[in-house]
Formats: C-alpha cells, structure tokens, sequence
C-alpha cells in the first residue's frame, strides 16, 4: 500500500498486538511487516512457531483465563481483535468473556491509541434482502451472533471510558483461494444443493486480502466509536453465488431445492446462513477507511484461484 511508505517514524516503532492471529491476522501482519513491531497472543505453544517464522513476536496466554494475559497490560500502542466468542452454550451463553477480560487488560495501564475488533454482519440478523448500514439496530438471531453483541458491546464502553478509538468491522463471509476452506470449490465437488430463487437470499463477500487491508486501514484511520461493514461490492443471492463459481470452475452448478428440503437435508450449521437476507451498505469503509478494493466483487477474487 502506497501510503504505508509514507509513515512518519513514529509509527514505525508502534507495537501493534494482533489477539487472535488466525489467517487473517498473519495476512495484516504481512502487511505492516519492518514497519512496526508485531506482537500476537496465543493460546497454543504449538502455534509460535508459525508466528515467529511471520515475524511476530508470540506471547502465550489465554483469554479464558485472566491470569494468564496481564501482561498484556500497556504492551502494544494499537490492537487488533479477532479471536471469536467462546462457543458453548452455558448459562451464560449471550456473553463474550474473553472481549470483557481483553478490554479489562488493556484499561489497567498506558490504553493503547487504538483498538479494532472484528465482528460478524450477522448482527443484524435477518433483513429480509434488505440494504444495510451501520444505523441499523442490531437484531441477532442466532446464539454466535448475540454473543458479536456483546464483544461490540464491550469494546465501545472501552472506548468510551478510555478515549481510545475504537472501531468495530462488520464481516461478512470472507473468501480466498489461499486461505482454508476459503472457496465455494469443495462445497460444488460435493454437489450440495442451494435454494430456489424464490426462497434464496442475498450474501455478503469480503476477499481476505481487502478485509486484512480494512482491518490495517482501521487501527491508524478508525474514528472513535465507529461500525464499519466491510464489504465489497457484489449484490448476489446465495445460489447465484455458487453457480458462478461454478462456472469459473467449470463445474456443474448445484442443484436446486425448495426450502422445505433443504431443511430436511442440510445441517444446521449450513441452515443458518440460509435463514439470514441482507444487503451491506460499504460507504462508510471507503469514506472513512480510504479502502479501494482489489477484488471489487466475487469475480474477481474467485478469477484469481481458477
């Protein structure tokens, strides 16, 4: 990125902490790397290895365990949340414990300048196909994403107890070629049906690479106390979305079901995404990130793996 060669000295030797560096944490790591100092929390001493060879200095803790992340107290001048919620479903289940002990760590001493958390655009829950900015009232209606709530929830009392501007990325379903899982290839291989066009709905995309750019734009750009969907710019119902990467493939495009057997034959997990019909409005991620896309819609991301 252009911009990043310009960067005064000062924030050369920031220390930017990564808490969740998963693939797309070792993307944005990749991107600032010589330029600051890398840090990442991690809960596997298996995984430090793999952190180091990256250039990031691992530290090994638990944000399940509060003990353990003390030290993260006045370590890093900006932060980038991406681990997710805790999965099960206890008693306390509509809670994100790990985004509360984080934001407790890091009040503790020097806050950092910035903090940016990656949630999820299930938030909004179902919308119907309707289009959706970040004004919207929240409406989750799946257990993952009353959790999301929460850690927003969490993040921007952070913020505003401690002046620290801090930004929540709303994402979408993110793709890639190179990231696990990250195409609709093995899914097509699988022949899995998708709905109708009667029953589908409208899905939101982000290549990796643009969402490891939002997630580097944010920590120097963000405003305080901001939602930004990071999305791009593709207005595609599920179905179409997956007989186009067929075609890109060359693959036979999946079948077709009502949603009546889709219920009866898919799992819950998949069923999930199914129930859910929004548009994301993106405006504010180039207005106030200055994000230009490389991979403006689906096509283009998914061209890049054929």
């Amino acid at each position: 990125m252009a911009w990043m060669g310009a960067l005064p000295a000062r924030f050369r030797r920031e220390r930017v902490l990564v808490v969740g560096c998963g693939d797309v944490g070792l993307r944005t790591a990749r991107l600032l790397h010589g330029r600051v100092r890398l840090l990442a929390l991690t809960s596997s001493p298996e995984r430090q290895a793999v952190l180091r060879a990256a250039g990031i200095t691992p530290l090994l803790g638990n944000l399940d365990d509060a003990d353990t992340v003390r030290r993260l107290s006045g370590l890093a001048t900006r932060v980038l949340h991406l681990a997710p919620p805790p999965a099960e479903q206890g008693p306390h289940w509509r809670s994100d414990p790990r985004t509360r002990t984080l934001t407790r760590v890091l009040s503790r001493r020097a806050a950092p300048r910035s903090l940016v958390y990656g949630s999820t655009s299930g938030v909004y829950g179902d919308c119907q196909g309707e289009w959706v900015s970040e004004s919207r009232p929240v409406q989750p209606h799946t257990p993952r994403a009353v959790r999301r709530v929460d850690a927003e929830r969490s993040v921007r009392a952070f913020g505003q107890r401690s002046g620290v501007a801090c930004v929540v990325l709303r994402i979408p379903g993110i793709y890639a070629n190179d990231r696990p899982g990250g195409t609709p290839r093995d899914r097509l291989l699988r022949g899995t049906p998708v709905l109708l066009d009667s029953d589908d709905v409208y899905t939101n995309h982000i290549h990796a690479d643009d969402l490891a750019r939002a997630c580097l734009l944010a920590l120097w750009r963000g405003g305080h106390q901001r939602c930004i969907n990071v999305s791009d710019h593709t207005e595609l119902k599920m179905g179409d979305y997956f007989d186009l990467a067929a075609d890109l493939y060359g693959l036979p495009r999946p079948p077709r079901v009502g949603r009546d057997t889709a219920q009866a034959q898919l799992p819950l997990v998949l069923l999930s995404f199914m129930s859910e019909s929004r548009r994301l409005h993106n405006q504010r991620m180039g207005a106030e990130l200055g994000l230009v896309l490389r991979y403006p819609t689906v096509r283009e991301g998914l061209s890049v793996s054929v």
